[in-house]
């Protein structure tokens, strides 16, 4: 898969330059930058021969611009999951996990990596098909920007190619299959309190089964099937 690395409204321009060296480091070449203080010479001097990934680095305004067309979505995370029934950062996957989960397959990886001070939030979060976290000391979880990055790219960066893999399907797809089971969810009445959480449980574990195009299309036949017999049923 490529790999596309988001930063999320970094503070310092310093780590925007070191990812970029990173992201070098490692093979990889797409870095994004979601609202990012203005890019000098502090940042130039901290990439060095990353120079190239710096310059060519594209800044958006949405998550969803600097999502568009991946294929998958993993938010970063250095707090762990408080218990199952919390799926906000819970099942979460180490970099090795992620690399062994995206082996052999097509499309784009977008790494989501937050704030230096507040990380992902929850709203960002929820976006994400899968959560990643390293397995850090508990003593002192919380890493340094670049360096997260360069152990989850260290890892990915392991990932064979795989030309004739399974092409997964893009964010653009399963957002309106997610919008079409919100939906579902208002026509059986489903109970309003439960709907967020429930959403979010469907795309945690939609998130997982790495769906295809084809496969989307499918659950969402499923459910117009569904639709059209409730409204059958109806005088």
């Amino acid at each position: 898969m490529e790999v596309r690395t988001i930063l999320v409204e970094p503070k310092s321009e310093e780590n925007i330059g070191a990812v970029a060296r990173v992201i070098k480091n490692f093979g990889f070449s797409d870095l994004y930058l979601l609202n990012p203080p203005e890019i000098g010479k502090k940042a130039i001097s901290v990439a060095s021969h990353a120079y190239d990934v710096l310059s060519a680095c594209r800044i958006v305004n949405s998550i969803e611009e600097a999502i568009e067309n991946s294929a998958l979505v993993a938010g970063t995370t250095s707090k762990p999951g408080i218990s199952a029934h919390k799926h906000l950062r819970m099942p979460f996957f180490s970099p090795r996990e992620l690399k062994r989960k995206i082996e052999g397959k097509r499309g784009i990886l977008s790494l989501l990596v937050g704030r230096e001070d507040r990380g992902l939030l929850n709203e960002e979060l929820m976006r994400c098909d899968i959560v990643v976290r390293i397995p850090t000391s508990p003593e002192y979880p919380v890493m340094n920007l670049s360096h997260a990055v360069a152990v989850v790219l260290y890892e990915l960066s392991e990932v064979e190619t795989a030309s004739g893999g399974q092409l997964l399907a893009r964010v653009e797809d399963k957002e309106r299959l997610f919008a079409h089971l919100r939906t579902f969810l208002d026509e059986i009445g489903y109970r309003e309190h439960k709907k967020e959480k429930t959403m979010l449980m469907l795309r945690r574990i939609l998130g997982r089964a790495e769906l295809t195009a084809r496969e989307v299309q499918t659950l969402r036949g499923i459910l117009r099937k569904a639709e059209w017999k409730i409204g059958k049923g109806k005088p």
